[in-house]
């Protein structure tokens, strides 16, 4: 996430051209209703929230450590992401703490002011295909849009809400702020969504990006960029330099410069001239007290500071958005100079871990905002999914207009190198006329038409630093499908020819009485070519998973089982959403999938060093018994029945 170079704080609309030139489902956004509006502030959404009834007001006492988070944690959890949240009474501190902020359509879209998604994408979808005006015309007909486009840049202010209060020196103290623990594991308190800004060593580019922070005490933090991301590029030049860097970091801004923070925007793309293009104005900026940076003249909070690339301390472990815990690691240390804010800020934060959480309709806006960028490469590309358990960068299904062979492999491996597409494991092809977003009717086709010898492509490539399924870090082996029909001059395909059936109730029986560490099984319930059984395993040594597999498909006695997938003892087999949130995140493709006459196996178990395995397998994300029970003793009291979330 970077930025173009501007010269305080303008840059030419031009530069926006480049930009734009640059390259049934559970889940399918609805379209609000009423007139969309842009939001300055986060006060002015929170009001909105208020009076749309999104947002409920908390009053009971509470503690910033874990029991925000596990309320949280049940909400958005609940059918359509739940209530936006507003605690008024959170110990050790008198500012209130906003979570759940967008997460459901209804919020997502009300903060990017649309009814829907798919608005945005279509506003950008019309800079790409202007046409370079020939007549005088034509350049009067373009006029209103260069003159919309001149207002995206973000604009300098001389004065700014977020300097109400200017706190320096001895006066900094992070405990002011009801920064919160998310997960009994993680090793402290962190700031989870912090707009973190700075600029690379020579000053031309800007960086804004989300990296979540540790707080170590009253004034420094770990500052937690991945060894892919734009901040920690910069970092990187600063530290050959032997130069220190300056960073500012906003908490809580106007929604839609909460949301660029996040996109994955290619180098040197400013994240406040997206904010600008969605706002259709410019976000104001204002320069800080005792740093030479910029930073949302609307914020709640920001923190001035610096980090000397010399100094590094442990940070973490996490709780991540993957479900699991991230391992600690030497991180470099966030020094604060100084703390401005409004006269009544809101702490604005969020919890990532086993989806659903906000994050997902953070990700959803991200697949929808950018598909016509990835057009401007593949225009055969038609739409795009990211599944919910996919967590992001582990699953990723799209559909395109097929015109020669081989044309879904060619997508795969251009997607594969695609900035942050590079990291997805999984992706899925099909034809034009399925609906991506109907992940029933994708699953169907997967396990009705396509030839496992024939369709299933395995590629080698870098993945998500997250990612603790390869045996390595950092890179592994990963799955292409191509489940798109057959054409002239493709290898014939060879899927079952048997009618859809039933799985056979007996089949799941058979493999318990075969198979002694088999602790659970459960044939699920489609009409469909290759039933599928899903068994949980309980594994007491090195390739336990494999082999257990190797003997299932040997054996014709369990020929009926067409896809059978190995998982560990403790998954509840019954929770369809979990098994498919630990297929993709505890697979990797070559190593874990066996193939045999036509049927197919996957190890989604934990690995072990025996077996390879070099990395060190996380936790999974769990609160704890006692925390659990003292939120069930408030809940009545924060939730009557009047004012369910």
């Amino acid at each position: 996430m970077q930025s173009v170079p501007t010269c305080g704080g303008e840059v030419s609309y031009n530069g926006v051209f480049a930009f734009l030139r640059f390259r049934s489902n559970r889940f399918q956004q609805p379209v609000a209703h009423g007139n969309p509006m842009i939001f300055d502030s986060l006060t002015e959404f929170v009001k909105h929230l208020e009076g749309a009834g999104e947002l409920v007001r908390i009053r009971e006492k509470v503690s910033p450590i874990l029991e925000i988070a596990e309320i949280t944690d049940r909400v958005s959890k609940q059918n359509g992401g739940g209530k936006a949240l507003l605690f008024e009474n959170v110990e050790g501190s008198s500012m209130p703490v906003l979570i759940n902020a967008f997460g459901s359509w209804s919020r997502i879209q009300a903060a990017l002011g649309v009814t829907k998604l798919d608005k945005i994408a279509r506003d950008i979808d019309q800079y790409l295909h202007l046409a370079p005006p020939e007549t005088l015309l034509d350049k009067a007909k373009m006029l209103p849009i260069l003159l919309e486009a001149s207002q995206f840049p973000p604009k300098m202010v001389s004065s700014a809400p977020c300097q109400e209060v200017v706190k320096t020196g001895d006066q900094v103290n992070l405990d002011e702020i009801p920064i919160i623990q998310c997960w009994p594991h993680d090793a402290g308190r962190f700031i989870t969504y912090p707009i973190v800004i700075n600029r690379s060593v020579d000053r031309k580019i800007r960086n804004v990006g989300l990296y979540r922070m540790q707080v170590f005490d009253k004034k420094t933090t770990a500052m937690h960029w991945h060894i892919h991301k734009d901040g920690a590029h910069f970092f990187h030049e600063f530290k050959r330099k032997g130069k220190v860097m300056e960073v500012a970091v906003a908490l809580g801004a106007d929604p839609v410069s909460c949301y660029a923070a996040s996109a994955p925007l290619p180098y040197g793309v400013d994240e406040f001239l997206l904010a600008g293009f969605i706002r259709k104005k410019a976000v104001p900026l204002v320069k800080c007290k005792t740093v030479n940076l910029e930073v949302p003249a609307n914020a709640e909070i920001v923190l001035e500071g610096f980090i000397d690339p010399k100094e590094m301390r442990r940070e973490g472990p996490f709780g991540d958005h993957t479900g699991y815990y991230s391992q600690d690691g030497d991180y470099p240390v966030f020094h604060v100079t100084a703390v401005t804010h409004r006269k009544d800020p809101i702490y604005l934060t969020t919890i990532v871990g086993i989806p659903p959480q906000e994050d997902f309709y953070l990700g959803k806006a991200t697949e929808r905002i950018f598909l016509p960028l990835l057009r401007t490469q593949l225009p055969e590309l038609v739409d795009m999914n990211m599944p919910l358990e996919g967590v992001f960068h582990n699953c990723v299904i799209v559909s395109i207009d097929k015109r020669y062979p081989m044309q879904s492999r060619r997508l795969m491996s251009t997607l594969w190198g695609a900035g942050q597409m590079s990291f997805v494991k999984t992706i899925v092809v099909v034809d034009r006329d399925v609906d991506v977003q109907d992940e029933r009717a994708v699953l169907e086709l997967l396990l009705n038409d396509i030839d496992f010898n024939r369709d299933l492509f395995f590629f080698e490539g870098i993945l998500d630093v997250l990612n603790h399924a390869s045996d390595h870090a950092l890179y592994g082996s990963k799955l292409g499908i191509d489940a798109t029909r057959p054409i002239e001059g493709e290898p014939p395909s060879n899927p079952p020819q048997n009618d859809p059936v039933p799985a056979d109730p007996q089949l799941g029986e058979r493999i318990k009485s075969k198979f002694a560490e088999v602790e659970s099984v459960r044939m699920c319930s489609l009409d469909v070519r290759r039933p599928v059984v899903l068994v949980a395993l309980d594994k007491t040594r090195p390739y336990q998973g494999r082999d257990f597999l190797r003997a299932c498909l040997e054996d014709d006695g369990l020929s009926g089982a067409g896809v059978i997938v190995a998982l560990e003892a403790h998954v509840d087999l019954n929770q369809t959403s979990t098994v498919l949130w630990k297929l993709f995140n505890n697979l990797d493709p070559r190593r874990d999938i066996q193939v045999a006459d036509g049927r197919i196996g996957i190890d989604v178990t934990k690995k072990l060093p025996e077996e390879g395995y070099t990395q060190d397998w996380p936790e999974e994300i769990h609160m704890s018994n006692d925390i659990k029970k003292i939120v069930d003793e408030k809940w009545e009291r924060m939730f009557p029945q009047s004012r369910q979330p």
